[in-house]
């Protein structure tokens, strides 16, 4: 039987509801906000998984626990937990804490209202189109659609549903029996999610045809050409290009003109995954790398990558103004959206999406551009190139830094040569030695907890280090450190 006093001084005091989170707040200032941002504490304190569940306790027993314990079960999360808005983290394409954006993540989680009817969710519902409004204009579009997504790996799948519903309507009824054997088209640099959802959509991964992409991992428009004219010869009919604005791993942008141009010819949908590198549409000195987006029929745009903020914010925005969005997703759930409420049910958004339940992305976003400004969020981008060319050059001065190539976007690609191979680049094994070097020193790193970077192969290369420069607080003096920390974990090797 629980106890009914400890359920009371929980549930219905509202004293001890407030003292309970006073608390929690207290913690998550001083631990996560303050120590998790600082350069001078760690990145993350690695702990093997058997000692880390013992450590956290993670059993889930029939009595409950005292505040005092439930204040340390916080604690320890965070402290055991990585501190991806440390000045130090580069592993993943979001790193940094907005405070702006925070804020709006508390209050969306405090609200924790669904994102289907305005009924349930007024601000959100217009505050969301708003949001959606602003960034189709960015993209150079002056009417559409949009909807945010629970990432960017689902905005592009809804791309893909979209076109294919478009090209073949009776596809929602009546299955993949009516269609013919179809294809679609991305470069071999694309996220792996065209891959999962052409599997997960019923059309195979053999309906992906790869194209070539050039020695910088763009994407090569007279390859598409050529992949266009085999799939049409083997009987099979192409619908969608997903063209890439930031690459993953290189940071690479496909030339969308010259896409556009083979698109147009074959009458065929373009999607472009800008997920990663969306952002830069807010900058006037480098939006260029994106010249052609506005020609696309749908975009993947997420502002918690390079706008820091913070996961997730990921939207998916449509040049359609047919309603192709609900006309493809939706089910009229009469419980949901009657179609005779006392206010204009346009503004029930829940059946443009699979879901039912949504969570609010909008908030965060809308909050921090309030408190930056479009001028405060181009600084933001301007900033993160300057400091990725100045990691560049500084790494030139350095012995035993060795560029994958110059980067063209804030993805800085490079190998670390340690002592003991440095001008033996003739040797027989130097390759296969030299791919060894970025685990054992991602190992050292994480386990000292002084900075976080990923690795990879890639194609024919070995492991090699991408450092992702998009901090928002990041300075030059934590560049340095980067440097010197390689060459400190390196010395030995």
């Amino acid at each position: 039987m629980a106890d009914s006093e400890a359920l009371s001084s929980h549930a219905g005091d509202p004293v001890a509801v407030e003292a309970l989170l006073q608390a929690v707040f207290g913690i998550v200032v001083g631990e996560a906000i303050q120590k998790g941002t600082s350069a001078s504490e760690k990145v993350c304190e690695w702990k093997e998984p058997e000692e880390l569940k013992k450590l956290l306790d993670l059993e889930l027993r029939s009595q409950g626990e005292s505040q005092e314990q439930i204040l340390d079960r916080c604690r320890a999360v965070i402290r055991y937990s990585v501190k991806t808005g440390h000045p130090r983290f580069f592993n993943q394409l979001f790193s940094g804490l907005d405070p702006h954006a925070l804020a709006g993540r508390i209050i969306t989680e405090s609200l924790n209202t669904s994102q289907y009817t305005y009924e349930i969710a007024p601000v959100f519902v217009l505050m969301e189109e708003e949001v959606l409004r602003k960034l189709r204009a960015l993209v150079g579009w002056s009417s559409g659609d949009g909807i945010f997504c629970p990432g960017g790996s689902i905005s592009n799948m809804y791309a893909v549903n979209l076109a294919r519903y478009q090209r073949y309507p009776d596809c929602k009824q009546r299955g993949l029996r009516t269609l013919p054997p179809l294809a679609l088209f991305t470069s071999k640099e694309c996220h792996y999610s065209i891959q999962k959802g052409a599997a997960f959509l019923g059309l195979g991964t053999d309906s992906v045809r790869v194209v070539k992409a050039d020695e910088r991992g763009r994407m090569v428009p007279e390859d598409l050409e050529r992949q266009i004219s085999m799939a049409e010869a083997e009987g099979a009919v192409p619908f969608l290009v997903s063209a890439t604005s930031g690459t993953t791993v290189l940071g690479a942008f496909d030339p969308l003109e010259a896409i556009a141009d083979v698109c147009q010819r074959h009458g065929l949908w373009l999607h472009v995954d800008a997920a990663w590198g969306g952002s830069v549409l807010l900058s006037q000195t480098h939006r260029h790398l994106l010249d052609g987006i506005q020609r696309a029929d749908s975009v993947a745009w997420n502002p918690h990558k390079l706008l820091a903020a913070g996961l997730q914010c990921s939207a998916l925005l449509l040049q359609d103004t047919s309603n192709l969005l609900k006309r493809c997703h939706g089910a009229q759930a009469s419980y949901l959206f009657q179609q005779d409420k006392f206010y204009d049910v346009e503004l029930d958004t829940g059946d443009k999406v699979v879901q039912c339940g949504r969570r609010v992305d909008c908030l965060k976003l809308w909050l921090m551009w309030k408190a930056q400004g479009s001028q405060g969020l181009e600084l933001r981008i301007d900033q993160a190139f300057a400091l990725a060319r100045y990691l560049v050059e500084e790494m030139k001065k350095r012995e035993g830094f060795e560029l994958v190539m110059e980067p063209e976007f804030v993805n800085v690609c490079f190998w670390f040569v340690p002592p003991s191979l440095r001008g033996k680049q003739d040797s027989p094994d130097y390759h296969k030695r030299l791919s060894k070097v970025a685990p054992v020193l991602k190992e050292r790193m994480v386990k000292e907890g002084s900075m976080m970077i990923g690795y990879q192969p890639h194609g024919t290369r070995g492991n090699f280090f991408r450092v992702v420069v998009a901090n928002p607080a990041l300075t030059c003096a934590d560049i340095d450190f980067l440097l010197n920390e390689l060459e400190r974990l390196g010395q030995d090797l």
